[in-house]
């Protein structure tokens, strides 16, 4: 093993770029703007820039660096190739082969939620476990599953897509996805404001939820920390939703430990515990007693992640 290297999370406004010593010290952190112009055709050079840059102001030898790991928001296949992203623009095409061209480096890629799990199991909520489900709860809900230490991404990339587990086969509305009833469309900060404006229009109950003209996630939460009844209500069928997927999973995975994280994962025990309520009383009996916990590393875990890609 080699004494550095780099973990690249590239998002749809932002690069984010982690130095690491080997042993998963983060050294540094910084981030670039990423340039969706000419279908992102800049954005690996810009990538690629930014880290000979910093290997030379640090003085390091190119042998002294294991490689970059580099998470990106698109399905990705075991040999490099990246299956579109459409938010950054791309098509078809390695993208470990290219990055490793403009930098000389070892490049290793994954989708950006698997190496996410990847940085937690190593670093974060999940540290110390081989077996790992996260679930990012966010705008959509995102998923990274870790068997044995190592990312499922399976055939096409797309392992892991847990926000896309048809939950409700009535649904009218459509899910982002182009199919409709999908867990993001309900587990998810856009999806229980969506709940919580149905409600509203729908029942006279006296709730604070009232006060927001634009009522958000965190508002919901908070309502609900204070015993207001709507909210604990709309808190109640979001946790219900997500714990019944969750039993789902497990009974495909069979993790040793769950780990929340994204956004809404903020909202901390009253999402936690009604979490771990509601799944042991949905889980398979044999998954009953699997872990859930929330995420540590915040933003950083796709740079822990894509280092941990690297070995």
């Amino acid at each position: 093993m080699k004494k550095y290297g780099f973990g690249v999370d590239i998002g749809g406004t932002t690069c984010k770029i982690g130095l690491f010593d080997m042993s998963g010290k983060m050294l540094e952190k910084w981030e670039i703007p990423t340039n969706t112009s000419d279908a992102g055709a800049s954005i690996l050079d810009d990538v690629a820039c930014a880290i000979l840059t910093k290997i030379k102001e640090k003085a390091i030898s190119l042998d002294d660096v294991q490689g970059v790991g580099l998470g990106v928001p698109g399905p990705v296949g075991k040999d490099g190739m990246v299956y579109k992203c459409v938010n950054l623009g791309w098509d078809v095409f390695n993208v470990e082969d290219t990055l490793s061209r403009k930098t000389g480096l070892y490049v290793k890629a994954g989708n950006d939620a698997n190496v996410a799990a990847l940085g937690e199991m190593w670093q974060g909520g999940a540290k110390g476990y081989q077996n790992v489900v996260m679930i990012t709860l966010g705008t959509g809900v995102g998923g990274g599953i870790i068997i044995d230490g190592k990312i499922v991404s399976g055939s096409h990339g797309a392992g892991g897509e847990i926000g896309h587990i048809e939950m409700n086969e009535h649904e009218s509305a459509m899910c982002g996805c182009g199919n409709k009833g999908c867990l993001e469309q309900y587990a998810s900060a856009t999806g229980i404001v969506l709940m919580a404006k149905e409600k509203l229009n729908n029942e006279m109950w006296d709730t604070q939820l009232r006060q927001h003209s634009n009522i958000n996630a965190k508002n919901i939460f908070d309502a609900a920390k204070t015993h207001d009844q709507v909210a604990i209500e709309l808190v109640d069928e979001f946790t219900t939703i997500l714990s019944r997927a969750m039993a789902h999973i497990a009974v495909v995975v069979d993790p040793e430990i769950f780990v929340i994280g994204g956004g809404v994962s903020k909202a901390g025990d009253i999402l936690l515990e009604g979490l771990k309520r509601k799944y042991q009383e949905r889980a398979f009996h044999a998954c009953k007693e699997t872990s859930i916990v929330l995420a540590q590393l915040g933003n950083d875990a796709g740079m822990y992640g894509c280092v941990r890609l690297l070995f």
